[in-house]
């Protein structure tokens, strides 16, 4: 995480939002108070609340962008992309890594990125801004993988990869090593993908084929 002041400002305070608060809890010091460190931001057509799970609840419009770096703990790439679009020039960004996530040897994580529990990042992999690596999610070595990257958990990516931006992974999906996958790209629960991915669009099956609109 960031090393200054700044209280840390989690854009979206539903599940995967609060996952990300005890996420950041895990890393603090006991002397800390979790109040002081973090808090929601919710689009303010949403902001009914005033605190969850005793961190305040900030609507949009009062973001600032001196008091916070933010983290953005929505699963969708394009609505994070939209997000971030839609956020002022000077917004810094908060990087949460897992302590129970392994992370090996020169590796680079973007920022704007969540590490969660179980994960494992294999050495020389680069990782983009704003991407999601979910629980138990392996990513192998030499692996170069775009903005917006998201994998749901239980994902296996094999070694020497390379992913364009805004690619998702559902559940338990698979990759063979060395496959290349273009930006946009979202494979299904359980998908394998053996081959090469050049065109935009959603994918499913052992192996993956591209699903198309009737």
């Amino acid at each position: 995480m960031t090393g200054n002041k700044k209280k840390i400002c989690i854009v979206g305070a539903g599940g995967f939002g609060r996952e990300v608060l005890c996420y950041i809890m895990d890393t603090m010091d006991k002397t800390q108070a979790i109040a002081d460190i973090a808090c929601f931001m919710v689009d303010d057509e949403y902001h009914t609340e005033a605190t969850v799970m005793g961190v305040t609840v900030i609507p949009f419009s009062a973001f600032d962008a001196l008091l916070y770096d933010v983290v953005i703990a929505i699963a969708d790439p394009a609505v994070r992309k939209g997000i971030v679009d839609k956020l002022p020039v000077d917004t810094t960004y908060a990087t949460i890594i897992h302590p129970t996530a392994y992370i090996s040897r020169q590796v680079e994580i973007g920022e704007g990125s969540i590490i969660t529990p179980g994960a494992i990042v294999s050495l020389n992999a680069k990782i983009g801004k704003h991407a999601q690596l979910n629980h138990h999610t392996t990513l192998g070595h030499d692996c170069i993988v775009g903005d917006f990257f998201t994998t749901a958990p239980g994902v296996n990516i094999s070694g020497n990869c390379h992913f364009g931006n805004g690619v998702y992974f559902g559940t338990n999906a698979a990759v063979r090593q060395k496959v290349k996958i273009t930006d946009n790209v979202t494979i299904g629960m359980g998908g394998i993908v053996v081959k090469d991915i050049l065109e935009e669009g959603v994918y499913t099956g052992v192996p993956v084929r591209k699903l198309v609109k009737r």
